[in-house]
C-alpha cells in the first residue's frame, strides 16, 4: 500500500470526523445504568463447563489420533501389498 501525505485540509477533515464520532459516544454513567448485573458464581460455571468442554474434546482428539494411525498402518500394508503383487 503507497503511504500518502496528509495535507491540511484532508487532516482537518479526518479531525472533526473523529470529534463528530465521540460526541455520539454515550457517558459512562448512563451506561452503567443499562447495563445489568451478574453474579459472578455464574461466570464460573459456565467457565468450569468451557473446561470441562475442552478436556473432552482433547480425549477425543487423542481417540481419533489413535484410530488415523491405525487407518495409517493398514494403508500402508495394503499398498505394500498391492505393490508386490504388480
Amino acid at each position: 500500500m503507497k503511504a500518502r501525505s496528509l495535507s491540511k485540509t484532508i487532516l482537518e477533515k479526518m479531525i472533526t470526523e473523529e470529534k463528530s464520532q465521540l460526541g455520539s459516544m454515550r457517558s459512562i454513567e448512563k451506561v452503567a445504568k443499562d447495563t445489568e448485573e451478574v453474579d459472578a458464581k455464574d461466570y464460573a460455571n459456565s467457565l468450569a463447563k468451557h473446561i470441562d468442554y475442552a478436556k473432552a474434546l482433547k480425549l477425543e482428539e487423542v481417540r481419533l489420533a489413535k484410530r488415523i494411525r491405525k487407518v495409517q498402518n493398514i494403508r500402508e500394508k495394503l499398498r505394500k501389498r498391492i505393490i508386490e503383487n504388480i
